[in-house]
């Protein structure tokens, strides 16, 4: 689906033209003059998780390391990528490609499952193989490790929870015009109004439409978004949700760099090619389209117990022309670029859940319960396939003419149902002490055309907590996790083929507090052991006995001061593979786990000129290594962002004007590694914004 600008104002207009709009209008007429001071009304720190059994939770009550990005923090950045979020939490990487299509992403090492571990609103699980957009989005979760009790089959590396916009008691009529140097443009478009006698309607509206350009050679394309959130209040008990997004983004994708091979059990990797290089051509298109359907009933049975049912779809199809440089000559850079042509790829998630919740109180014990069953089916089509190969050089790209797919491979169909019930309890001992008990049955059945794994588990989760005042909290954990060991990629030999599930276990122990004026400070130690992949001597994709991944991690978010805010994290990470059997991996650090990661992102608004933030962040990715041999290690990298915003009154409009720069230093590193690819970082780049608010 594409809008044009002219729709996208034109709805804009319109909504304006509403009786409301035109009562707020004239209403403005006769306002007074509005002065625009420094008080700030957002926050860097949420109060409340919206993921898994801790929905609505305090983040002292979750028993696990949990990191929100909130709306403030995303504004104050300038984000709307999922990295531009991600990277203000610690242990967050680039895995295996540069980012210029969607984000793959790593956490702690381990990579972040594209089809069960990004959810919307705490549910539906999305698909990310496209850039999922965040401008209809209030805040972006992680909540790190395994999270098997209440989302099934899913790798311990964590769960994204999206959380939508929704429509409040104040009216939104906002147009944001974006631009950034290299030409890439966005005009966007909120709208949120509450309706109905007892304001019990509310409508959130977000469209978008723009032209991509991220400041690489051979680079073009568009994107576009729609997106709707619904809510009714029926009555004093019932409630219903409703969110339906569709976004599409066709660009030329940047080709990858593979790694070289190992001579005499050593790598030599190529010096970091210019950010602004692309050896792909710009017919390259990665085109492709998603759409997001979730509904929520809610029910309360009386003041202590409530129902809710879920059910949600999630969609993509999707046609690529990836490709890789590869076999390569360090001395002189000729080589070969491998375009891969994917035709009519597909990927759907059907997802279904139902749950009782509800507290028993007593005198001495309190229960909080929760029983619920899901079921989520996942089929992936990955369409026809077929490659060609083409000279290329590193150092001086050759133009790339465009090529028509050869003959293609067939489809190799899936489908994963993964179905469970789970029980989880809250028991609290006064004010001071909480025990939790969780357990889990699932059944998980995968099958492809040439494969068929049926599983069943009982997993459980326990956790003890201690509060001594109301605003600490120390905890211990212990989970265990089940999870899909992923589809060999494309560039291997067994390309498509999904390993079998297997276990993994946590074991947590952490504080949380709330300091200073409002900042929530967490601190943690994790272990966590759990199966490990490889590509053996035939290029094939294979599990690889366990990996152990042990770290301290520590995050800051909140407020200093009235005038400071900042959000802060910092991972130590010590991870290597178990696999005694595999002499050239045992002991070895997992590909693309760095053992340090850190950020910093900072916003000091001007009490000597109201309206005015000035906004610095500092984001640091340790060395990694390329492979599971740990043959060679891209080189660790640091990052710099500087921006400003001033909020002010024109025409009796709240507006607001920001400019953000990203790499300051415009410095060239190798952003991402993984799968035996390596990518490049953006270059430099300064986005400016415009935000009127009507």
């Amino acid at each position: 689906m594409r809008f044009r600008l002219s729709a996208l104002t034109g709805f804009f207009s319109l909504a304006l033209s509403a009786p409301q709009a035109n009562a707020q209008a004239d209403a403005a007429k006769e306002l007074p003059a509005v002065t625009v001071t420094s008080e700030y009304q957002g926050s860097f720190k949420a109060n409340t998780v919206q993921v898994g059994t801790f929905r609505d939770a305090s983040p002292l009550d979750v028993p696990q390391t949990s990191n929100v990005i909130t709306r403030e923090v995303l504004d104050a950045q300038g984000a709307n990528t999922l990295f531009g979020a991600l990277r203000n939490t610690a242990g967050v990487t680039r895995a295996q490609l540069n980012g210029s299509t969607f984000d793959n992403i790593a956490i702690r090492g381990i990579f972040v499952e594209n089809r069960s571990n990004y959810r919307l609103n705490g549910s539906l699980p999305v698909v990310n193989l496209l850039d999922i957009p965040l401008e209809n989005k209030e805040r972006v979760e992680v909540l790190k490790g395994a999270s098997s009790l209440y989302y099934g089959f899913v790798p311990p590396s964590g769960i994204v929870n999206l959380v939508t916009k929704r429509a409040g008691k104040a009216p939104v009529s906002n147009l944001t015009v974006s631009a950034n140097q290299h030409g890439g443009a966005n005009i966007h478009a909120d709208l949120g109004r509450r309706f109905g006698g007892e304001q019990q309607f509310g409508v959130r509206v977000n469209l978008l439409e723009g032209r991509e350009d991220i400041g690489i050679d051979n680079f073009s394309g568009d994107r576009s978004l729609a997106a709707v959130a619904f809510d009714w209040r029926a009555s004093d008990k019932l409630s219903f949700k409703l969110d339906f997004e569709r976004y599409r983004k066709n660009v030329s994708e940047q080709a990858a760099i593979a790694v070289p091979a190992a001579v005499g059990g050593k790598v030599t990797l190529p010096g970091v090619p210019d950010a602004r290089r692309n050896l792909a051509g710009e017919w390259q298109k990665f085109d492709a389209e998603a759409s997001n359907l979730l509904f929520r009933a809610d029910y309360a049975l009386n003041d202590n117990w409530a129902v809710l049912f879920e059910a949600g779809k999630a969609r993509i199809e999707r046609e690529r022309n990836f490709s890789q440089f590869q076999n390569y000559n360090l001395a002189t850079g000729q080589g070969t670029l491998r375009i891969f042509f994917n035709r009519a790829q597909e990927w759907e998630n059907e997802n279904y859940r139902t749950e009782l919740s509800g507290r028993l109180p007593g005198q001495w014990m309190t229960h909080e319960l929760a029983l619920g069953f899901a079921t989520n089916e996942r089929s992936q089509n990955p369409g026809t396939s077929s490659l060609a190969d083409v000279p290329q050089n590193l150092y001086t790209p050759l133009t790339v003419a465009e090529r028509s797919p050869g003959i293609a491979s067939g489809p190799n169909r899936s489908t994963i149902k993964d179905t469970g019930w789970y029980l989880f309890d809250r028991i609290s001992f006064g004010e001071q002490w909480q025990v939790m008990l969780g357990v889990r049955g699932s059944r998980y059945e995968s099958v492809t055309s040439s494969t068929r794994y049926q599983a069943k588990e009982l997993n459980p989760a326990a956790a003890l907590m201690y509060k001594p005042t109301h605003r600490m909290s120390l905890y211990g954990s212990y989970l265990e996790g089940v999870e899909e060991t992923g589809f060999a990629p494309g560039n291997r030999a067994n390309a498509g083929e999904l390993l079998p599930p297997a276990l993994s276990r946590q074991t947590e122990i952490g504080i949380k507090a709330e300091v200073a004026q409002g900042i929530l400070f967490q601190a943690a130690y994790f272990d966590i052991k759990r199966p490990s992949t490889t590509v053996d001597s035939g290029n094939r994709f294979v599990l690889n006995g366990l990996a152990q991944y042990q770290g301290v991690e520590l995050a800051a978010s909140g407020e200093v001061t009235k005038n400071l805010s900042l959000i802060a994290s910092l991972l130590f990470l010590e991870a290597k593979q178990l696999n005694a059997a595999n002499a050239a991996t045992f002991g070895k650090t997992p590909d693309n786990t760095p053992e340090r990661t850190a950020s910093l992102f900072a916003e000091y608004r001007l009490p000597t000129v109201p309206g005015l933030a000035l906004s610095g962040g500092i984001y640091y990715v340790g060395k990694r290594p390329v492979n599971n041999e740990n043959q060679a290690f891209v080189d660790s990298y640091a990052t710099l962002s500087l921006g400003a915003r001033h909020t002010t009154v024109i025409g009796g409009k709240r507006t607001t004007f920001q400019a953000v720069v990203d790499n300051v230093t415009d410095k060239n590193y190798w952003s991402t590694a993984g799968n035996g690819l390596l990518g490049v970082g953006a270059p430099r780049t300064l986005k400016v914004t415009a935000k009127v608010e009507f």
